[in-house]
Formats: C-alpha cells, structure tokens, sequence
C-alpha cells in the first residue's frame, strides 16, 4: 500500500487547510486510517483515525471540534478538514493505514504504511 499525502501550506491562525491522503495498492474495508504529526522538537503524536468500513473516528482531544477526518471510498483518498487552527497545531502531518483497526485509537506508531509528510504552518 502507498500512500500519497498533500493540501499543507501555510496559514494565519483561525484558518483553515485541507490534508488528503490517497491510497493504492492492495486495501480493504478492515483498513483503518489516520494522521500523525511532529512538530520540532517533539515527539509525534496521533491526530485522529478512521475505519474505512464503518467510518468509526477517533480524535485527539485538543482537535476535537475543529478538525473533521473522512473518506472517499471511490477514490481511495482520506481527508483532514482541519478548521480553526493554531499555532501549534504546526507540524509535519503524516498520513497512516494499517490493516486492521487496532484499540485504542486505530492506528499507532508502529502502523504498517506510512506516507510522506506534508507541512502545516499557522502563523500567529
């Protein structure tokens, strides 16, 4: 499975951007999918996961409200609505899949595909 992700740029706090992340190769309505990010200096944390069968999402709690996971089964592309930004909400944003979806959140750190990182920057 590769994974393909872009939308990142550069924004003022209060804006909004849209990641997407699109899959090819072998996939399954059992594959969950997510975003992690890194800012610098630390370490990276998950951002929110969805099922592909069912859309069961889960969220970190500080996006909650603000950023809204979804997918396009015909397209085999995930996105990341991400409203409201701040500052530290900048950071290198990694899409994830992993074939099953796996308690607590559906995806880890040590999730099977990972794709290319794309950057958000909000300016305060």
């Amino acid at each position: 499975v590769q994974l393909q992700a872009s939308g990142g740029g550069l924004v003022q706090a209060g804006g909004s951007l849209r990641l997407s992340c699109a899959a090819s190769g072998r996939t399954s309505s059992n594959y969950a999918m997510g975003w992690f990010r890194q800012a610098p200096g630390k370490e990276r944390e998950f951002v929110a996961s969805i099922r592909w069968s069912d859309t069961r999402k889960s969220y970190k709690d500080s996006v909650k409200g603000r950023f809204t996971i979804s997918r396009d089964r015909a397209k085999n592309t995930m996105y990341l609505q991400m409203n409201s930004l701040k500052a530290e909400d900048t950071a290198v944003y990694y899409c994830v899949a992993h074939p099953s979806w796996v308690q607590p959140v559906g995806v880890l750190p040590s999730s099977r595909y990972w794709g290319q990182g794309t950057q958000v920057t909000v300016s305060s």
